[in-house]
């Protein structure tokens, strides 16, 4: 029988007048990997705080097994920025000693991309203070990682992870024996890795057995049952059901659900686009040219990223764009959309782009655009227009299109300054939408947005006639919304992937095994000299840090002796007393002469 790890009992937590939790009873047992979903602000990130007791519960109590070995990534890390990476990560052991360790080899190459850390200025002795937010999660989560856990506790762990980077965690969490509670709305990421769901919905958690493509499953079966009529029925969830049962075979082995009621369920339901016809429309809205490029050049200050291309982008085409970090994916959006806004006269360093007449491009790039706060939501939105045509007679007024992507009557008169990143980020999709492009660019477009935020976003792309590139780490996405999947490799050149996000994986993996051992021979080659300067560089830090420890010592020995000062004035007249603190005070007094002289020593070497 698996030990309980957690349990959770009749827990309640209120922030102001809105109970996030109420009465929840949840436990979990060694083995257990739960993901964890719900809508923005529904409680997620609470409930796993209170979970590993770092938020207090209103009503009811948690209780932790005896010496329960807790790890926790939460969304604001606790480094020291006055550490180096090394000091976070790998800590007191020695270079030979951490890098004959397979596990820490593994958690550097999977989420830095190399045991030298490529990209980090000076590797890992790179000082985290002026660090980015992306690369400090990382640092936290290789910290998390490389410790032996019970228990792990991870809130948005992909969050600045590129698609590489995603696909190693979610096999590095599958090959650990401890327990996972995660909250992330990467739905491939809950596919790989989950054996439970939890869905927190109005102060209730629901429990479903399997990964994501289950929970959608037995949710959408679940409503079905208690709305007891068609009409309720029709949900984005049924849609969503459809696409994973005739979208990529291979997005789950062998799914647990009963593919007969599947089936059933889904069987009046449509796929997600008629390709046929979004691409007639589009034709008739965008003509036969919409970003024609010609032996292009795209540079980023000195670097030079892509040579030579030659590509086009067509009416109606949807691409997903995928490449490392640097290889300029967003670079490209740009150079387009600097040619689209100057109407061709702006060309890129080199080659031409020539952009259709009637291009109407929406970019959404990876910053929020700030808006005036005191405006309300819905006077963001109709500043761009009141009414939108979604194509065939569709049309939806402003408020109809708040509403599909969560903002509710009451929450349209919300100030643009009171909402959370994630909310910002849809009214920011909201507006571009708004104004009818025939072309979108969406630069991460999932970033800040929770699972049926983004089946909506999903759902209402599936309809829109138009040309739309997509640059995402979320693969469930890409595969969702687009037809084909270029990648950038970091060669210059664009390439074209049939088999989607799969074949960019073992592109990668085949290009990295070949430069491994190109990259060990100049390393094999290090003189004798570089080797001693790295010891005397390594013995130096050593040293910094037993003197840290020292003066930590003597401050302690100083408040001791004062201490043991004032009780022997305190029992002046009790000579047996007296004997006893002065041996104390001896004993203390030799400990801190050899401090001192081991000080003395330390102090020359640093």
């Amino acid at each position: 029988m698996a030990t309980n790890l957690v349990n959770v009992e009749s827990v309640g937590k209120v922030y102001g007048t809105r109970a996030l939790l109420d009465g929840v009873s949840l436990g979990v047992n060694e083995g257990d990997r739960i993901g964890v979903v719900g809508r923005n602000g529904d409680g997620k990130t609470t409930l796993i705080r209170i979970l590993a007791k770092l938020e207090p519960a209103d009503d009811g109590r948690v209780t932790h097994a005896g010496g329960l070995r807790l790890g926790v990534l939460t969304q604001h890390d606790s480094l020291d920025p006055a550490a180096t990476v090394r000091h976070e990560v790998i800590g007191d052991l020695a270079d030979h000693e951490w890098a004959g360790d397979a596990k820490i080899r593994d958690v550097l190459t999977g989420l830095f991309g190399g045991l030298d850390l490529p990209g980090f200025p000076q590797g890992l002795d790179t000082v985290i203070g002026p660090l980015s937010g992306g690369e400090r999660r990382r640092i936290a989560l290789a910290q998390l990682l490389i410790a032996e856990q019970d228990l792990i506790v991870l809130d948005e762990p992909t969050n600045h992870l590129d698609v590489e980077g995603i696909s190693w965690l979610a096999g590095h969490l599958r090959a650990r024996r401890s327990g996972l509670v995660v909250v992330t709305h990467d739905r491939w990421f809950l596919d790989q890795v989950c054996t439970r769901m939890w869905d927190v919905q109005r102060g209730a958690v629901h429990e479903y057995e399997g990964g994501y493509s289950d929970y959608v499953f037995a949710r959408a079966e679940r409503e079905r049952i208690a709305a007891g009529e068609e009409a309720k029925r029709q949900n984005m969830m049924r849609k969503e059901l459809a696409w994973l049962r005739r979208g990529a075979p291979a997005r789950t082995s062998k799914p647990r659900f009963r593919i007969e009621a599947a089936n059933a369920l889904i069987a009046d339901v449509p796929p997600p686009r008629d390709s046929a016809e979004l691409m007639k429309f589009a034709n008739s809205r965008l003509g036969k040219t919409v970003f024609d490029l010609e032996d292009v050049t795209v540079t980023a200050g000195p670097k030079v990223l892509l040579t030579h291309l030659t590509w086009q982008l067509g009416p109606g085409d949807r691409i997903g764009l995928v490449g490392v970090n640097g290889a300029g994916k967003t670079s490209l959006l740009r150079a387009l959309a600097e040619a689209a806004r100057s109407e061709g006269e702006q060309q890129p360093a080199g080659g031409r782009v020539v952009v259709g007449r009637t291009v109407r491009l929406a970019y959404l790039s990876q910053e929020v655009t700030e808006l005036d706060r005191n405006l309300r939501v819905l006077e963001a939105v109709e500043q761009i227009r009141q009414r939108v045509d979604l194509g065939k007679g569709r049309e939806m007024t402003a408020s109809q299109l708040c509403e599909k992507f969560g903002f509710t009557k009451e929450k349209q008169w919300t100030p643009v300054g009171d909402l959370s990143g994630g909310e910002r980020r849809r009214l920011q999709i909201l507006r571009l939408l708004m104004d009818e492009p025939n072309v979108l660019f969406l630069d991460e477009p999932t970033n800040d947005l929770d699972i049926e935020t983004l089946t909506q976003l999903e759902d209402l792309l599936d309809g829109w006639p138009g040309s739309l590139v997509v640059i995402s780490h979320d693969r469930y996405f890409l595969e969702r919304t687009t037809d084909r999947v270029l990648a950038l490799l970091g060669d210059a050149t664009l390439r074209m992937l049939p088999r989607g996000v799969d074949e960019y994986l073992e592109r990668r993996q085949r290009a990295l095994a070949a430069a491994a051992p190109a990259a060990a021979a100049p390393a094999k080659q290090k003189t004798g000299e570089q080797a001693a300067r790295q010891r005397s560089a390594a013995d130096q830090r050593a040293a910094k840090k037993e003197l840290q420890r020292i003066e930590r010592r003597l401050d302690r020995i100083n408040e001791q002796e004062s201490g043991l000062h004032a009780r022997i004035a305190e029992h002046a007249t009790d000579f047996t007393k007296v004997a006893e603190l002065d041996t104390q005070l001896r004993e203390l007094t030799g400990e801190r002469d050899e401090l001192e002289t081991r000080w003395l020593e330390l102090a020359d070497d640093a």
